[in-house]
């Protein structure tokens, strides 16, 4: 039993930090203080030094050899390659889920693209991201493929700080509500390829933004590395 709690000690250890780096309280480059999260946390070091761990694998962070940990800078290369292959299978996703999902579910779909049409409208975005991840999430879900949302939540997690960066242009928001009522359309049909094709669209303006709000890194990658 006691093994059991203690890895889910680290477990939601990171997932809180992962919320830092996300909210930008932990900026990308920024070096680690185990002591300020130990105390923070209420934790020690041992289910710290885990979680930093988890978060290595799932690439939000880097240990760096006898000096700790840093959030990683993410790169326009990292987050191109990252976007191509999360947009593949946001993309297969869609088509499967025109496949397999219910009536139940697309009402249930509309509804959140409702309230996320509502949050536009106030320029609320904050919850507007909010629910704009649970419609993505809900379209992953009714693909019926485990493995598929696997993969992808181990993507998305890479680069969540980007997808749902707080800065965003007039421009790409009116596009990517757009890009959503054309969703919902397209899920009404069920016209898999139509959705999956908008699917994979959706994600190309997502790098502009983020450059904007000074969460990827435009240096060469390996003068970053250097750093």
């Amino acid at each position: 039993m006691t093994k059991i709690l203690q890895r889910n000690l680290y477990r939601e250890v990171a997932d809180r930090i992962g919320d830092l780096i996300e909210h930008g309280e932990l900026l990308p480059g920024e070096r680690i203080s185990e002591k300020q999260l130990c105390d923070r946390f209420g934790v020690s070091r041992t289910p710290l030094r885990e979680a930093l761990k988890v978060l290595a694998t799932e690439g939000l962070i880097e240990l760096l050899p006898n000096r700790g940990a840093r959030v990683v800078r993410l790169t326009l290369k990292n987050v191109k390659d990252t976007y191509d292959l999360m947009a593949a299978l946001e993309g297969l996703s869609g088509e499967l889920a025109c496949q397999y999902i219910s009536d139940a579910e697309i009402a249930a779909i509309r509804q959140l693209h409702d309230t996320m049409l509502e949050h536009y409208r106030n320029r609320d975005l904050i919850p507007y991201f909010q629910v704009n991840r649970q419609i993505h999430e809900s379209i992953l879900a009714a693909s019926n493929n485990d493995v598929l949302q696997e993969m992808y939540s181990n993507l998305s997690q890479r680069i969540k700080r980007v997808r749902y960066s707080k800065k965003m242009t007039e421009r790409y928001w009116s596009q990517a509500v757009k890009d959503h009522e054309n969703m919902m359309a397209a899920l009404d049909k069920r016209d898999s390829q139509l959705l999956g094709q908008i699917l994979r669209d959706h994600l190309c303006n997502k790098i502009e933004v983020a450059t904007l709000a000074g969460v990827i890194d435009t240096e060469d990658d390996k003068s970053v590395a250097n750093s």
